[in-house]
């Protein structure tokens, strides 16, 4: 083999160099553009991620502007809802406030109903025990009727029924204070009297003899002088005519006195006593008698008090006062 020399070694590389140096720059020609496609495409694909992204984002943002609308709507609702309610709640707050209102009325009329209502019953037992008192002459009824009248006030809580309260406890206390009443009293007398009559003598005391004259006592051995129309002109027969006339008026005095008849209890007692003196001869007891029905002549049949109807005539009088204003 031939060698070759140095020289021609140089001269070859020499000649190769360029070409050496043309691949070189073609390579790194190669690799820059290589580079610079892949750096192209990187960018190109991180533009389009990010428009990608950009998008993605922008969709958001038109979700999220779509839910901003949705709660604005949804908060306007809402305040208009808050509104409504509230309208509905003060119209309600007036509505109770007028029910309330209302019902404070029908309270206080239902409460000046039942006063009116109690006070008509407490007048009607006022009249009722006043009638019982003064018709009748029934002190017990009239007592039992105010007894009533003074329950029916005292359920009241007006105060200005206590002055009326008070004078109905006064007026009670009165009619306590004349026991069974004037009318019973007096039955009692009239019956002590009807018991009296069968005691009177039928004869004339010794003592009425020596208030004769000297010479109807002179004579009375022989001859009995009686004043006319004494029980001594009567016969059996006339006698008990007269003690049946005598019975007889005197149960018209005690049905005058019963009905509270002052004429008719006068009358009867007045006849009874013209009859007492016709049957029975002039004594001490007859007197007595007669002078018993006189005093009962001047008893008076209805009770004597000043308190006696006061209630009934200051409860009118306020009721009165009371539809004046």
């Amino acid at each position: 083999m031939d060698e070759v020399s140095p020289v021609a070694a140089r001269v070859r590389w020499r000649a190769l160099l360029p070409l050496l140096l043309v691949l070189l720059l073609c390579g790194a020609a190669w690799y820059g553009w290589h580079d610079w496609q892949a750096r192209q495409q990187q960018a190109q694909e991180r533009a389009i991620e990010d428009a990608r992204q950009i998008d993605a984002l922008g969709q958001r943002l038109d979700t999220l502007r779509a839910d901003l609308r949705a709660q604005g709507r949804l908060l306007q609702d809402a305040a208009a809802s808050n509104r409504v309610l509230r309208d509905e709640v003060l119209g309600l707050g007036q509505r109770n406030a007028l029910l309330e209102e209302s019902v404070a009325r029908l309270d206080a009329r239902a409460r000046q109903g039942h006063q009116a209502l109690r006070l008509d019953e407490a007048e009607l037992l006022l009249v009722l025990g006043a009638q019982r008192l003064h018709v009748a002459g029934d002190i017990d009824g009239a007592r039992r009727a105010y007894a009533l009248a003074a329950t029916m006030l005292e359920g009241l809580e007006d105060p200005g029924l206590l002055n009326l309260r008070q004078t109905l406890a006064a007026e009670r206390a009165a009619l306590d204070a004349l026991g069974p009443g004037p009318r019973a009293a007096l039955a009692q007398r009239l019956e002590a009297v009807v018991e009296a009559l069968s005691t009177l003598p039928h004869h004339a005391s010794v003592a009425t003899d020596a208030r004769r004259p000297l010479w109807q006592r002179l004579l009375a051995p022989l001859l009995e002088v009686r004043p006319a129309g004494s029980d001594a002109l009567m016969g059996e027969a006339e006698r008990r005519q007269g003690e049946d006339a005598l019975q007889v008026e005197l149960t018209l005095a005690r049905a005058a006195l019963e009905r509270g008849d002052v004429d008719g209890f006068h009358t009867a007692l007045n006849r009874s006593a013209m009859w007492i003196g016709r049957l029975w001869p002039d004594s001490p007891e007859s007197r007595k008698v007669r002078q018993e029905l006189d005093d009962m002549r001047e008893a008076p049949l209805q009770p004597q008090s000043p308190l006696v109807d006061s209630t009934l005539l200051q409860l009118r009088a306020l009721r009165e006062g009371k539809e004046a204003r």
